[in-house]
Formats: structure tokens, C-alpha cells, sequence
């Protein structure tokens, strides 16, 4: 399911709130995986590290309907000149790793690193995804090293099975609940900035009615 170029943040197709989602990890961690579980309830085994995908996902999340505009991104080094200009435009993230492979947990705080280097800000909306949690037998990183990064992030946590469809669904939908988490707050403090300017005016205005003549 070959997406489409990405579009202006926000911007609805018929009605419909669109988000903008990039997949960030490691080369072999499962990206595509996840995101082909969680489009397609599909698992594909391989995919083509070197290959960036773009997957589009309608889903009800709280009641409400909203649009995941999905990039999957290439994993490998070679791919870094491409980053900032998705850096910039993704609303929310998944990083990932596998919970087999210590470097990946490794490579996982360096895009958080750089996703606050390309936004000049750290409250961007992130999800930490620990993969392939049906292999327990190989694991590499345990549980706590993951909940103990996600605090770093300030950010949730979940150990998936793309195999198995285990939490896959939860980590698209949360990241959504965050972001949303994160306009409702803005637009809370954009009223009560034009609440305050407005009270201000206000205020002046009967300050200079009212002013006490000498």
C-alpha cells in the first residue's frame, strides 16, 4: 500500500484530521513490520532496509476518526542527508528497537537526540517501541533499560510483537492520543493568552475612561 508524497500538518482529507507519523530505528528492528501489522494486519518477515515506504491508516481512536500519514523510514547510515527534512515535518514518532539487539537500543536515544537538534525543542510527540518481544529467548535489553529510556523521553513505553500483533495497535494509537494531548494544550494556552491580552485592553481602556482628571 504505496502511500502518497506527505501533506501540510493538519490538513484533513474529506473531513478527516491527518497525522503525520515517521517510524525512526535501526536497520532490523522491524519498522515496516510494525507498520504492515498495523495497516494490513499483515507480518513480513523481510523488507529492504534500504527502501523508505509511506502508508496511509484510517482508524476510530477515543471516538474519534483520524488519518495516519505513515513513514517508514530507511535504517541505514547511509540515509542520514534525508532525515532532517522528515525531522521537520513528522507531528509524532516511534522510535524503535529490538529488544535483541543492544545497538539498536543504543541508536534509539541518537535519534531522540536528534529529533530535538532539528525542532529546537524536546516536547515533540514520541513513543519508545521495544520490538520483537516474541523473541524473548534472544533478548539483549531487558524490560526496566526500556522504562528507564522512556523516562528520559518523558515518553510511553511499549515492548511489541509485530510476529503477534502485541501492542502494536496501542503504540499508533497513543502516539495520536499524545499529539492530540499536545494541540489541546496549546490551544488551552493560546486562550488564556488572549484572555489575558483581551482583560489587559480592557483594563487600559477603563483606565484611561476613568482616568481622574486634575
Amino acid at each position: 500500500m504505496q502511500g502518497q508524497h506527505h501533506q501540510a500538518n493538519g490538513v484533513k482529507k474529506t473531513g478527516v484530521r491527518v497525522y503525520k507519523i515517521v517510524i525512526l530505528g535501526d536497520g532490523g528492528v522491524g519498522k515496516s513490520a510494525l507498520t504492515m501489522q498495523f495497516v494490513c494486519h499483515t507480518f513480513q518477515d523481510y523488507h529492504d532496509p534500504t527502501i523508505e515506504d509511506a502508508y496511509e491508516k484510517q482508524a476510530v481512536i477515543d471516538g474519534d476518526v483520524a488519518k495516519l500519514d505513515i513513514l517508514d523510514t530507511a535504517g541505514q547510515p547511509e540515509f542520514t542527508a534525508m532525515r532532517e527534512q522528515y525531522m521537520r515535518q513528522g507531528e509524532g514518532f516511534l522510535i524503535c528497537y529490538s529488544i535483541t539487539d543492544r545497538r539498536s537500543f543504543d541508536v534509539a536515544m541518537e535519534y531522540k537526540k536528534l529529533i530535538d537538534r532539528v525542532r529546537k525543542r524536546d516536547d515533540i510527540p514520541i513513543i519508545l517501541v521495544g520490538n520483537k518481544y516474541d523473541l524473548e529467548k534472544q533478548r539483549k535489553v531487558t524490560t526496566e533499560e526500556g522504562k528507564s529510556l522512556a523516562r528520559q523521553f518523558s515518553c510511553p513505553f511499549f515492548e511489541t510483537s509485530a510476529a503477534h500483533r502485541h501492542f502494536v495497535d496501542d503504540s499508533f494509537h497513543t502516539l495520536i492520543r499524545v499529539i492530540r494531548q499536545k494541540e489541546n494544550l496549546t490551544s488551552d494556552e493560546m486562550l488564556k493568552n488572549n484572555t489575558k491580552k483581551q482583560s489587559s485592553k480592557i483594563h487600559t481602556f477603563i483606565n484611561k475612561v476613568f482616568k481622574p482628571r486634575s
